[in-house]
């Protein structure tokens, strides 16, 4: 089963989860000093938002999927659609070491589709470099501004 993720950059963390904690009728799954995460049910979504440093508003959406089988079906999809993908791969990112492909829709707004196989305790890397995020370059250029 697919959950549909969204990602969004706030300015306010603290006020942002007490909002969305309202709106959704739960606490966040994950919660971090930078990162919160709520995995819903009703509606099906894996929604996050962070504070990292990242533009105030949309950061990314994407698909979760549970297995390969899923996540190879949405690769065949983009490489079928003649759409630039770029493949990571194995990656940390979010608190979690994840399988992950993006891709920019005509619009220019950042899609991955992943695999979280476990939570880890850093965001992206222990010792991040600076400026660094989990999205990926190509040519030259981030796909996005921030991360899952």
């Amino acid at each position: 089963m697919k959950n549909m993720h969204i990602h969004i950059s706030v300015d306010n963390l603290e006020n942002s989860i007490k909002f969305y904690s309202t709106l959704f009728g739960e606490k966040p799954t994950k919660q971090k000093t930078d990162y919160a995460k709520w995995q819903l049910e009703d509606p099906r979504i894996n929604f996050a938002i962070s504070d990292r440093g990242a533009k105030t508003g949309l950061d990314h959406l994407g698909i979760e999927v549970e297995n390969d089988s899923e996540l190879n079906e949405i690769r065949d999809n983009l490489k079928n659609a003649d759409l630039n993908t770029f493949s990571e791969g194995e990656t940390v990112c979010c608190y979690a070491k994840s399988d992950k492909t993006w891709v920019k829709d005509p619009s220019g707004i950042a899609w991955e589709s992943y695999r979280t196989m476990e939570d880890v305790e850093f965001f992206n890397d222990e010792e991040p470099e600076e400026n660094s995020c989990c999205a990926p370059k190509t040519e030259n250029k981030k796909i996005s501004n921030g991360c899952c």
